[in-house]
């Protein structure tokens, strides 16, 4: 995947750690590694949800880790049939990755072009994104540019999509 990027001519650098499974266990990892390199991981730190409709639809769901996710209003926003979690098994036979390491760099490996790609129009704001590349034991940072390219060079065109305008909070389903 590192390999492809570079390819591409899309800069990135990469962060090994230990495993980060969770958003929590990233932010408390960056908190400590940010005192010997303050500026090494600046920038938007992303969460990645698999997602299915009942019509069997996948999805790829990439948002800022503090963006507020309202699944069923991201379904209505993108014409979705009422949207849950993919299954770990689905995910590793589509993405080849497992849940912890979900990332849009996983779309390398979709060579059916099942995935709809949709990213959050604030987290490409970002200068930085950062996503584990295929492995939760290292972290790659990258521009919205590069990963535009990226994506759009595994044959799939994101969907940008304004999460802040879905919904309410009162119907919120925070998947942080």
């Amino acid at each position: 995947m590192l390999a492809r990027l570079a390819a591409l001519g899309i800069e990135s650098r990469t962060h090994s750690h230990p495993a980060l499974h969770t958003v929590e266990e990233a932010q408390a990892w960056r908190r400590a590694a940010s005192a010997e390199a303050p500026d090494a991981l600046a920038g938007g730190h992303c969460k990645n949800l698999f997602l299915k409709d009942k019509k069997g639809r996948l999805y790829l769901l990439v948002a800022l880790e503090e963006d507020p996710v309202r699944i069923q209003q991201v379904a209505k926003a993108i014409g979705a049939a009422r949207l849950s979690f993919g299954k770990p098994d689905l995910m590793e036979a589509t993405l080849g990755v497992t849940p912890g390491s979900v990332t849009p760099f996983a779309l390398i490996n979709d060579r059916e072009r099942a995935v709809t790609v949709v990213l959050s129009s604030a987290m490409l704001a970002q200068p930085l994104l950062h996503f584990h590349p295929l492995t939760n034991t290292r972290t790659t940072a990258i521009t919205p540019a590069g990963l535009n390219r990226f994506i759009e060079a595994c044959g799939h065109t994101p969907v940008p999509l304004n999460l802040s305008d879905l919904g309410s909070a009162d119907d919120r389903e925070d998947t942080s």
